[in-house]
């Protein structure tokens, strides 16, 4: 199935989609990470495209969306949780289904529990949690906030298999794919990272942006916690803790991971695939 790319403008700010699928199909939004974009979603957004309209967006400041020009102000999960109410308004999705990996996670909790709530029905939360390690958080702003530059894309792929090693397996195309659509050439004509950089600075305006317990404590949407077995962001504790408070969600580790799981290879789109019947 081929994807169609769109823009679409957002609180006045465009954002950039991928769109999968029927539109008189149930939704489902599928929301990336921290400093990656839509096309993490390419394999995911596949398969779910047979039973349902998805729509994976790049976050303001990612991948092909705008970036912000207020951006002490909109990095943030308040921000971004606005935006995707606006995206599906205008698509006019009134219900929907919401995969999130790690920050996009969290952006799936805050949404569900202000501007989207009692709209989103079925929440996964992929390696995200309503408290994180604070290493690991310093841990990804050591890389995303000072991004380095490359004379090729051949290095920085080797430069992605490096730092997203815990996603798991990925196959050589796949990396390949991460690498293309995660570039821009700067003026000088090295390589270096899509995003805008100052989208750290939700964390240094935005003080304990990341711990939403009370937003998860309100939940009641079916949440599905999918926890790398490794993962040095969303501890075992946290993610324990998450069963038995709020919507209680069920919670699966991914055996091979770390910070996140890709949800590239068949045995996790399955377990994604079935939890959103």
């Amino acid at each position: 199935m081929t994807p169609i790319s769109r823009y679409l403008r957002c609180c006045d700010r465009e954002l950039h989609m991928m769109e999968w699928g029927a539109a008189d199909k149930p939704a489902v939004i599928l929301w990336h990470g921290l400093a990656r974009t839509s096309r993490d979603f390419d394999d995911l957004a596949m398969v779910l495209a047979e039973e349902y309209y998805v729509i994976a967006p790049d976050t303001i400041g990612r991948g092909l969306s705008q970036w912000s020009p207020l951006p002490a102000q909109e990095y943030c999960l308040d921000f971004y949780a606005r935006l995707a109410n606006d995206l599906v308004d205008q698509l006019n999705i009134p219900t929907m289904r919401w995969v999130g990996t790690s920050m996009g996670g969290a952006i799936g909790t805050v949404a569900a529990a202000n501007v989207l709530k009692n709209r989103i029905t079925h929440l996964v939360l992929n390696d995200n949690g309503p408290q994180l390690a604070d290493a690991a958080i310093q841990r990804i702003r050591s890389y995303a906030g000072s991004p380095a530059s490359f004379s090729n894309v051949t290095e920085f792929e080797q430069y992605l298999r490096q730092i997203y090693a815990p996603y798991g397996w990925l196959s050589d195309v796949q990396w390949r794919r991460m690498a293309e659509s995660s570039v821009r050439r700067l003026p000088d004509g090295r390589i270096t990272p899509h995003y805008d950089p100052q989208m750290v600075m939700q964390f240094t305006e935005h003080d304990n942006d990341y711990l939403r317990w009370n937003e998860y404590d309100s939940l009641s949407c079916k949440t599905l916690v999918l926890r790398g077995e490794h993962s040095d962001l969303l501890l075992e504790d946290v993610a324990q803790a998450m069963t038995e408070r709020g919507p209680k969600a069920h919670l699966f580790t991914v055996a091979g991971c770390g910070h996140a799981p890709a949800l590239n290879v068949p045995e996790q789109i399955e377990l994604v695939r079935n939890f959103l019947k």
